[in-house]
């Protein structure tokens, strides 16, 4: 699965490493010939290992770099066009954080607290992230929320300006993310703005035995 993950990056991306705290993980990387480096097992956040990951790439790759993407290795599905749409948010230098939503369809995931949604602005920057639907319609029935507001799922893909990466590695645990349990929130509660893209594509997550045994069985892999 993580080398479906690898190679499906590496078609966008030219510098790909695997962040990883297990050696057996290590080695199977190193098997198919991908890139690899250790880090802490205490790490409490991906974005933390990827912080202490992006350090000894640069002194691998001897570069700098301007930002840096963070790509979940149970997305074997992820495609090359998700990926493309978040590095591109960084041509623009001032974006400081970067992230995927997708329209919600079914109202299952508006109401799936294991699938959080986005509130968007104008200019496409998250204001919120939350387990619940918002916004709420105090005056309709729930059937009806869809018809009446575009709500977003959020999609695990981040960018990270590097120099905002370090800093917002060296946040306190927030109020809203201690509620939520949505570590994006610390950003947001700290200031920092995160551009959102848009993509239709779903990517299928593998997060249990059971997950891989339905994808096995649909033959996608």
């Amino acid at each position: 699965m993580i080398q479906r993950v690898y190679e499906q990056t590496k078609k966008e991306l030219d510098v790909v490493y695997v962040a990883t705290d297990d050696e057996r993980i290590v080695e199977a990387v190193k098997a198919f010939g991908g890139d690899v480096v250790m880090t802490s097992v205490d790490h409490q956040s991906g974005t933390d290992r990827c912080a202490e990951a992006l350090e000894k790439v640069k002194s691998i790759e001897k570069t700098d770099f301007h930002a840096v993407l963070n790509i979940q290795g149970d997305e074997p599905f992820i495609s090359p066009e998700q990926i493309n749409l978040v590095a591109n948010c960084f041509i623009d230098n001032t974006t400081e954080l970067a992230t995927l939503v997708k329209p919600i369809t079914k109202s299952e995931d508006l109401f799936n607290p294991n699938k959080p949604k986005v509130v968007i602005s104008e200019d496409n920057k998250a204001l919120y992230f939350s387990r619940s639907p918002i916004p709420f319609f105090r005056s309709e029935p729930e059937e009806n929320w869809l018809t009446k507001h575009e709500y977003f799922n959020h999609i695990g893909l981040y960018g990270y300006r590097c120099d905002v990466l370090n800093k917002i590695t060296q946040l306190p645990i927030g109020r809203l993310e201690a509620a939520e349990s949505l570590e994006q929130l610390r950003w947001i509660e700290n200031g920092y703005q995160i551009k959102v893209e848009q993509t239709n594509e779903q990517a299928i997550a593998i997060d249990t035995p059971q997950d891989l045994e339905k994808v096995l069985k649909s033959g996608l892999l």
